[in-house]
């Protein structure tokens, strides 16, 4: 169960997720859905693909009185146990379960029914009193092999409701009953009985005709395309599973100076856990001691690790790949990053889009509308002086090849594996809705900073004056800044580090708030700052070059420190936030899907500019406020634009949620990410595109599986009424019909990130990583 309390207006609505068991087709969601929805303050969704339902309700409802509604609508109803919290269970999946029956069931009811099949086709096998034999193989699949068709008819029944069960059922018993009519009473039972098969009805018929091949192959067919469906829909979820597989098992807990292997679900916050190279870190924790790099991969999907050291967060599920870590425990459970990450891809899955929620209106209509066809067939054939077996193939025809399977699966199927191959590369959709919302998008507005931007402040350049030696400057400020805090003083010394340069030794350091650093080096006072600190306050000059230099750097947006000894001005260092690496080929990907840029920034005009024209964007506001950028995104909405904003920082939360597409940074803050409606986890920017591709790429499916199924059961059923096909065609046309959904669903499988990171898919994490920690054992 998934309990999160939601605020609405004076009352707080929870969450509730439910494992439904029973569901055959999409009607029985739609009765579910009806039953729950009519208890008071409940708002339901239940998703036949999943085999979830997601019930919001006044919090503090009795979770029983929603189980008892499942069960009076003949389905059956239990609050799910948190897979993430046993990751070792050996428990099969239910979707493993019910495959593996199904498969059974098939594969018997096969061999029994390709003999009769085979026998009422080819005259030349029919033998004196085949027909008995035919029965006697028949029977069982009839029976036995339709048998869940059949229950789940009759429980339907019982309750006043007719499903897609309904019709199949109706379908096969009309065609074994007729044939046991035909036996006993008519003419059938006869020695010497002589059939051949066509494809499509014909306007006579003897009245020894029998249907035992229709009834044994409809359900043969039937069961097959329900067992495609029951692997596909295991398979489209497999991205989820395999998330919330990949945390680790077990883990080394320090107790004093003595290490204890113990559960991973035995873990409480605080733990201090000892990680070795090639072990997965066991929950999301803080780094106390040592220094290593760590494969994110699975939570980002950038391959190359990340260094960490003291004071570093990690994820649990992540990969050792360095040293030796010791990691304090911060969140366990169903709190951890990974368990975040799986919720937001199974709600994503449970709901439902609007377009699904209009098939699923039409479904609930057509089973009813479908029983009165077969009905008018049958009538009006017999009015017509037609045979009663052509009226009767009519009717039977009808009710099979009429089952909107296909319709059920179109949107479930889809969503499925688009979250899951989302998941995969980083994109994490937060519903269904979303999907629509992409759609519609023309304009795509951005944050700067952390965004199209690193965030971090790096050395962009060094400008020595007449005489003297780059090296040498840059050794000395960054000796002075290695006491300093500030995020530019700190980008010195890291350009010094990547650089190789050995540091002098420094004495006397001081700061000056706002303004500078100084220190001693070899008996020298070296000052670092702005260029006015050094000139009024320190009697320092500051030549016209050294001036020219740092008004160009500040033009363009960036920080620009000057260094001076001896009364003299040496340089000029110039410090700036950097640009992502893949944020100019995202904005060229957005143009190119039709996307208008806009960047939204806090920063001073000359740096906004400077970011602009480096990415290709000419749609640029700068010095804009959190109220400034909801601002904006109202007015572009005024305009008639439908807009994604795209953001990392607190200050963007406002505007993300104003948006009609909020896309989060994964990189960002909590309130950022809450905000949003994709969360692109890996934080770069050709992600995003991919993520509207993905979006869109998804929705086309949907589009395409609605029309399949709509315009099959159109054309299809005229035909049916008009006695123009065979009923056991018919069956094997309705089964197609499904698995054509979803097959084209799974097409998504296959959709590619066109980001560097979009390489490492998250299927393929799971056994690298084990490979690897295997190899370090």
């Amino acid at each position: 169960m998934t309990a999160e309390p939601l605020a609405s207006g004076n009352v707080n609505l929870t969450d509730v997720e439910l494992d439904i068991t029973g569901m055959t087709c999409s009607s029985c969601a739609n009765r579910i859905e009806r039953k729950l929805n009519k208890l008071p303050g409940v708002e339901a969704t239940v998703n036949y693909a999943t085999e979830k339902a997601r019930v919001r309700a006044p919090e503090g409802a009795d979770i029983e009185q929603f189980l008892e509604a499942v069960k009076a609508a003949g389905y059956s109803a239990v609050i799910p146990t948190p897979i993430i919290e046993s990751p070792d269970s050996d428990a099969p999946a239910t979707g493993d379960d019910r495959a593996q029956l199904l498969l059974r069931r098939l594969l018997i009811s096969t061999a029994l029914t390709v003999p009769v099949v085979l026998m009422s086709m080819i005259p030349a096998l029919q033998f004196t009193n085949w027909q008995w034999l035919t029965l006697t193989l028949a029977a069982p699949v009839a029976v036995w092999g339709a048998w869940p068709f059949h229950r789940a008819a009759a429980i339907n029944a019982r309750h006043g409701a007719a499903t897609m069960d309904t019709l199949i059922s109706l379908g096969v018993l009309a065609a074994f009953g007729w044939s046991l009519y035909a036996l006993f009473f008519g003419e059938a039972g006869k020695p010497g009985l002589t059939m051949t098969m066509t494809f499509f009805g014909t306007p006579h018929g003897g009245s020894s005709e029998i249907y035992l091949e229709v009834a044994a192959a409809v359900t043969v067919f039937i069961l097959l395309g329900k067992y495609i469906e029951a692997r596909a829909s295991r398979e489209s979820g497999a991205a989820l599973r395999a998330l919330l597989e990949l945390g680790a098992k077990d883990a080394i807990v320090l107790r004093g100076s003595i290490e204890e292997r113990i559960a991973v679900s035995s873990l409480i916050v605080g733990d201090r856990v000892v990680v070795r190279p090639g072990e997965k870190i066991a929950s999301d924790g803080l780094v106390i001691e040592g220094n290593s790099a760590v494969d994110e991969s699975m939570l980002t999907g950038e391959s190359v690790p990340v260094e960490v050291g003291p004071d570093s967060r990690v994820t649990g599920a992540t990969l050792n790949v360095g040293g030796r870590l010791v990691v304090e425990i911060t969140r366990i459970g169903s709190d951890t990053e990974l368990a975040r990450l799986g919720r937001l891809v199974e709600d994503a899955q449970t709901g439902k889009a609007d377009i699904q929620r209009l098939a699923d209106r039409v479904s609930a209509i057509f089973v009813p509308v479908v029983l009165v066809l077969a009905v008018v067939a049958f009538v009006g054939w017999m009015i017509a002086g037609g045979p009663i077996e052509l009226a009767f193939t009519s009717a039977v025809t009808t009710l099979v090849i009429a089952c909107p399977c296909a319709l059920g699966l179109a949107t479930p199927t889809a969503l499925l594996v688009g979250t899951g191959r989302g998941s995969q590369l980083g994109i994490l959709i937060s519903g269904p809705q979303v999907l629509e919302q992409t759609r519609a998008v023309d304009t795509i507005v951005l944050d700067k900073t952390g965004t199209v931007t690193t965030g971090e402040m790096r050395l962009s350049a060094i400008e020595v004056l007449e005489g003297e030696n780059d090296e040498l400057v840059l050794a000395w400020a960054a000796a002075v800044e290695a006491g300093s805090e500030h995020p530019v003083g700190r980008a010195v010394v890291a350009a010094a580090a990547q650089r190789g340069i050995e540091l002098p030794a420094m004495s006397d350091f001081a700061a000056h708030a706002g303004s500078g650093v100084e220190a001693t080096i070899d008996e020298t006072v070296v000052l670092v700052g702005r260029a006015s600190w050094l000139t009024t306050e320190q009697n320092q000059t500051v030549s016209d070059a050294a001036l020219a230099l740092v008004e160009k750097a500040e033009g363009a947006g960036s920080t620009a420190m000057v260094i001076a000894w001896d009364g003299q001005a040496r340089g000029v260092l110039v410090v700036g936030d950097t640009v992502k690496a893949t944020s100019a080929d995202a904005i060229a990907e957005f143009i190119r899907l039709g996307l208008r840029p806009v960047l939204l920034t806090g920063d001073n005009a000359g740096a906004a500019a400077s970011v602009a024209s480096v990415v290709g964007i000419t749609d640029v506001h700068a010095g804009i406020t959190p109220q400034g950028k909801l601002d904006v995104i109202r007015q572009l909405q005024a305009d008639g634009r439908v807009v994604a904003m795209v953001g990392d920082g607190v200050n963007d939360s406002a505007a993300l949620a104003a948006a009609d597409l909020g896309i989060a940074m994964g990189g960002g803050t909590d309130a950022a990410i809450a905000a949003s409606d994709i969360t692109v986890v890996s934080g770069d920017l050709l992600v995003v595109a991919d993520a509207v591709r993905l979006a869109k790429r998804t929705l086309g499916i949907i589009r395409g599986n609605l029309f399949w199924a709509f315009a099959y059961n159109v054309a299809a059923l005229p035909i049916a009424m008009l006695g123009l096909l065979n009923p056991l065609i018919a069956g094997a046309a309705m089964a197609f019909s499904s698995v054509f959904v979803v097959m084209n669903s799974l097409r998504l499988r296959r959709f590619k990130g066109s980001a560097r990171t979009a390489a490492t898919a998250l299927t393929n994490v799971a056994p690298a990583s084990a490979a690897r920690a295997r190899a370090r054992e």
